[in-house]
């Protein structure tokens, strides 16, 4: 079914087989994948003004009551000092807010503020169109496999290190 999609979405495979190491390496697919899938739409992120670690918190932040800091780096895939960095300019724009995590005084919750709100609005919006056209043509069944497959061998990776 896979291949069906790959014809029906240009993507050719040839007869001969490939002798490049990377052709079949996971992290390089992944990588690749990422990159491809990516590249428009972060294009559209930084024409909104926004750096894509930044339309990661607001994604991230989007639908939900906040994340502690440590949480927030690592859903949104940056060293904790730099996710600090970011929050201390995402909050002076007035896109975030800073509060306490109730029984943790510790910890500091970040959440979206009413303009970090309408900033994430359309980019949310927009990521979902971008999203829906990458997929196109694959078969639903596909889309729910892959995307199951990524979040388990994103949890077994962050559990045993990335052995």
């Amino acid at each position: 079914m896979i291949m069906n999609n790959m014809k029906r979405n240009g993507i050719r495979r040839t007869g001969a087989r490939s002798t490049a190491f990377v052709d079949g390496y996971l992290s390089y697919l992944l990588a690749r994948a990422s990159h491809e899938v990516s590249r428009q739409f972060h294009a559209q992120v930084r024409r909104a003004g926004l750096a894509v670690a930044e339309w990661r918190v607001l994604a991230t932040l989007w639908g939900s009551e906040g994340h502690a800091i440590g949480a927030l780096a690592r859903i949104v895939i940056v060293p904790q000092p730099t996710l600090t960095k970011i929050i201390d300019r995402m909050e002076g724009a007035g896109l975030v807010a800073r509060g306490p995590v109730a029984g943790d005084r510790r910890s500091t919750r970040v959440r979206l503020t009413a303009k970090g709100r309408a900033t994430a609005r359309p980019l949310v919006a927009l990521a979902k169109r971008h999203e829906a056209a990458v997929l196109d043509g694959f078969a639903p069944g596909d889309i729910a496999a892959l995307k199951r497959v990524l979040a388990a061998l994103s949890a077994r990776c962050a559990a045993d290190g990335g052995r």
